[in-house]
């Protein structure tokens, strides 16, 4: 029997810091949101997550939201029967919307519900801590101070979790919450886990632009094939296992939206860079996660599978990293003419 278990091969694929921290993360990971608990429960999601490991995903996402805390329960079943050695994954959960119960301390940021949710996300996870907890969306209700005290508190008293998060703060939020932890020797977020994909950009690329400059803040991105839309998939309509499909009323706005006409032009978009894929020897799926990955301040692209097929071919994106030259950067650019203008500064670049 060895000195040291080791259940990890990191083959191929990309590890890059989170954020300022020293923790490293596969450029590719995987997440729970609409799949594991939800439509996919049992040993497809053990093989998933296994699928994912086996090349090189090191980095796994859910949330106590997700199909109302069974994602925690069907990703925390697994984990359990995979029985990886726990200092070789890392595991992120999120905190703010609840399960579902009516009790109004079970859901937002107060301290009580930051403290006793993570408690109930480690139950459900079969887990002593998680790597990695966010906080899931602003709290307007509860005073910033009192929010970073509770994840300090998850964080520097109790051992639930090494760093904390953000999921969809402003910049300006995120700021306030790094100022009062440096005001008040608590512990500043360190990550936020933001939409972000060739059709949604401006928040990622021009709002954070500041954060990633002065704080180094990590990203955890989330819809990098903005729901399947760039994967080709819905080019000539909705297939029948598709998520738009299978999460009809989550995606009813976006389903509409394909049928106008700024919906079509989005479509006739993918069409070209599925070429551009072709001729990199890939597909649309692959390009799309690989545009996603060039970004450096992308720290990893979270995956959603329901097949282990998905997890096969998604990961192929990394051989795809290296060949966006900026050449192919600019040919992409030319088809998405999305590009967010920065501020002006007015003559006073560095």
């Amino acid at each position: 029997m060895p000195a040291v278990e080791s259940a990890f091969d990191p083959k191929d694929m990309i590890f890059r810091h989170l954020g300022p921290t020293g923790l490293k993360v596969s450029v590719f990971s995987l997440g729970g949101w609409l799949t594991y608990g939800g439509t996919q429960k049992g040993d497809i999601v053990k093989e998933c997550l296994q699928t994912a490991w086996d090349h090189g995903i090191n980095f796994f996402d859910t949330a106590e939201t997700y199909a109302n805390g069974e994602s925690e329960v069907e990703m925390g079943r697994a984990l359990k029967e995979l029985a990886w050695p726990r200092d070789e994954y890392v595991l992120s959960t999120k905190i703010f919307f609840g399960t579902g119960r009516k009790e109004p301390n079970t859901r937002g940021l107060s301290k009580k519900h930051v403290v006793e949710g993570l408690k109930s996300s480690l139950a459900r996870l079969q887990q002593p801590y998680v790597d990695i907890v966010l906080a899931h969306r602003p709290d307007y209700a509860t005073p910033m101070k009192e929010i970073v005290e509770g994840f300090t508190q998850c964080i520097r008293n109790l051992n639930l979790a090494y760093y904390w998060g953000t999921s969809e703060w402003s910049a300006t939020q995120i700021m306030e919450a790094t100022q009062i932890a440096e005001r008040y020797n608590l512990i500043a977020p360190i990550a936020e886990q933001p939409q972000y994909n060739a059709f949604h950009r401006e928040r990622f690329e021009v709002e954070y632009a500041p954060l990633f400059q002065q704080f180094q803040y990590g990203t955890t991105i989330w819809s990098p094939l903005a729901s399947g839309l760039l994967t080709g998939k819905y080019n000539d309509g909705i297939p029948e296992d598709s998520r738009f499909a299978t999460n009809k009323a989550f995606f009813e706005s976006t389903i509409k939206e394909l049928k106008t006409p700024e919906g079509q032009a989005k479509i006739e978009k993918v069409k070209k860079l599925t070429k551009v894929a072709q001729e990199l020897g890939g597909n649309c799926t692959q390009l799309a996660l690989a545009w996603a990955a060039k970004n450096p301040n992308v720290s990893t692209v979270i995956l959603g599978a329901t097949k282990t097929e998905q997890i096969i071919d998604n990961c192929k994106a990394v051989k795809l990293i290296e060949k966006l030259t900026p050449e192919v950067m600019q040919q992409i650019e030319e088809i998405l003419q999305n590009k967010p203008s920065p501020p002006p500064t007015f003559g006073r670049d560095r």
